[in-house]
């Protein structure tokens, strides 16, 4: 996976994430919402992330210890959050309805499928706002929250 890549590329810091977050769909992920401010980002988890210098749009990784892959990205464009995404499935992750990653595919339900390079994305549109469960081997390995009709893809 490209965004793996870029990952390496990365000078990764530890950050305040939730020990398990949580997806609300179509509303946050990780306590972060679309349009949110740098600032706003910056007082929900912290000032210790690591910044994408490979990627197109400014993009900020918080992981749980420093070089860890485990996190989460957060996507900016004019300074606000266009998106948000966990990356390498950190434990403990979890719908405010009860899906947690690593469970089988089949329990995303109400979803269009996407194929990306290496991974499948199953995405819901609602209100502006595209939910999508990211899919490595027929499991749910990560939640992602954008804009609606934006490309699930991440590289």
């Amino acid at each position: 996976m490209k965004l793996a890549l870029a990952l390496v590329a990365v000078v990764a810091s530890t950050g305040s994430l939730p020990p398990a977050g949580t997806l609300e769909p179509g509303r946050s992920l990780g306590g972060i919402r679309l349009g949110e401010t740098r600032t706003q980002v910056r007082a929900t988890l912290g000032r210790f992330y690591g910044v994408c210098d490979t990627c197109t749009t400014p993009t900020w990784y918080f992981t749980y210890a420093k070089w860890a892959r485990n996190g989460l990205a957060v996507e900016l464009q004019g300074g606000r959050v266009s998106a948000v995404y966990t990356v390498w499935e950190p434990p403990g992750w979890h719908t405010t309805g009860g899906l947690a990653l690593g469970a089988p595919r089949g329990q995303v339900v109400d979803a269009v499928p996407f194929v990306c390079p290496g991974y499948d994305a199953l995405v819901r549109d609602a209100h502006g706002t595209r939910t999508v469960f990211y899919v490595v081997d027929d499991k749910v390995w990560g939640f992602g929250l954008m804009r609606a009709g934006a490309s699930p893809c991440r590289s």
